[in-house]
């Protein structure tokens, strides 16, 4: 096995990412590794407080806040989102998923807060794109990686409305819209945005300094630019460091609208990791942080997700390892990927071997967008050689 700066040095040696990121916890012992640069024309080396558009590593932050919500019982799990969502009080299902969208028939039962926690809503994305309720989904539920073009949320919500869903609430894990919802959800109940509610309820208390959804004047120099890979594999510039990320978009996507660094990463996984106080502050019970990192899927649901999820489970805002089926998996390991090119995932020290006491963290962030929601090879790379403590 490589050391952790040989495996992703060689993957900005051959050109797969401009710089890289990595970080490795375990207990209170980090590894931090920074290689590479901030954009292909090197410009600036790539550091340990680089910022990054973290894309999908959003979720778990945005499912904190609804849990948040939840303890003070200003919501409840089982309570019909219609009251705070009324947009969503009459949602209409496909009569099977192959269904043109005209062929509906309504719901059996409202969708519920925990429907938006686990993904279970009925709206989001299966393995088959072709479906003509995720042709119509697409339609609204854009690529989160670029929200300049997505309406104010409330806009948004009306035009998801309209797309029927693709199964009766609870009955299927979709990827993506769930989160969304939930950032709306959370502004709405709290009568705050969502960026002001996660900056004074989760990032400050937890002194995550470097976490917004949008890069400050005075991070400027630290956001590094964003790629997408055009088909014969050169990088083509998504976003530059002075581009949209330096402003808050209208849309506030609870599902992927954040920037972050690797130590404010950190920061938040540690807080779950100790049962929900960080930083000298309780944020969440240690109840609460247990549903959030703890499997809701059936055997049937995760054997349908298998582009997203390859057989594993789902908590609230991130999946959740059932399986050893691969070096880094291990059952109980809760995170996520975003498809900007980040992972973040923790281990709780109780799902790991007998012979070790300690948690750990792993978080990779680079700036070349995923093609496909499969774990790239630098990810696989990186999660390897983090399983095998290699320094």
């Amino acid at each position: 096995m490589d050391t952790l700066h040989d495996t992703l040095n060689r993957y900005v040696d051959d050109g797969t990412v401009p710089g890289a990121v990595g970080l490795v916890a375990r207990g209170d012992d980090v590894e931090v590794v920074a290689v590479g640069s901030v954009d292909t024309d090197g410009s600036a080396p790539m550091a340990r407080d680089s910022l990054f558009r973290i894309a999908s590593l959003t979720k778990p932050v945005t499912a904190a806040a609804v849990m948040m919500l939840v303890e003070e019982g200003t919501l409840a799990l089982d309570a019909p989102v219609e009251r705070w969502l009324p947009e969503l009080a009459e949602p209409v299902v496909v009569r099977t998923p192959q269904s043109p969208v005209d062929d509906v028939v309504p719901v059996v039962r409202p969708i519920t807060v925990e429907d938006l926690l686990s993904s279970r809503t009925g709206w989001g994305f299966p393995d088959d794109f072709s479906l003509p309720a995720v042709q119509a989904l697409f339609e609204v539920q854009k690529d989160g990686r670029d929200l300049r073009d997505w309406p104010d949320p409330d806009t948004w919500l009306r035009l998801l409305a309209e797309v029927p869903l693709l199964h009766q609430p609870g009955d299927a894990w979709l990827y993506g819209t769930s989160s969304d919802l939930q950032g709306i959800l959370v502004a709405r109940v709290s009568g705050r945005t969502l960026p002001d509610f996660l900056a004074e309820r989760i990032f400050a208390p937890l002194g995550m300094t470097d976490t917004g959804f949008a890069a400050s004047t005075r991070q400027g120099h630290q956001l590094t630019s964003s790629y997408t890979r055009a088909p014969d594999g050169a990088l083509v510039l998504a976003d530059a460091r002075d581009g949209a990320w330096t402003h808050v978009p209208r849309f506030h996507s609870g599902g992927g609208g954040l920037v972050s660094t690797a130590d404010d990463l950190l920061a938040f996984a540690r807080m779950l990791l100790a049962g929900g106080e960080g930083n000298g502050r309780r944020l969440l019970d240690p109840a609460s942080v247990r549903r959030m990192t703890t499997d809701h899927l059936t055997p049937e649901q995760r054997g349908t997700a298998t582009l997203f999820l390859e057989g594993e489970g789902w908590g609230y805002g991130g999946q959740v390892d059932v399986s050893t089926r691969a070096p880094w998996n291990v059952p109980g390991r809760y995170g996520w990927v975003g498809g900007t090119g980040t992972t973040a995932h923790l281990v709780p020290a109780t799902t790991r071997s007998a012979a070790t006491t300690t948690t750990m963290t792993t978080i990779l962030l680079t700036q070349v967008a995923m093609d496909s929601p499969t774990p790239t090879p630098v990810m696989r790379s990186f999660w390897a050689c983090a399983a095998a403590g290699r320094p």
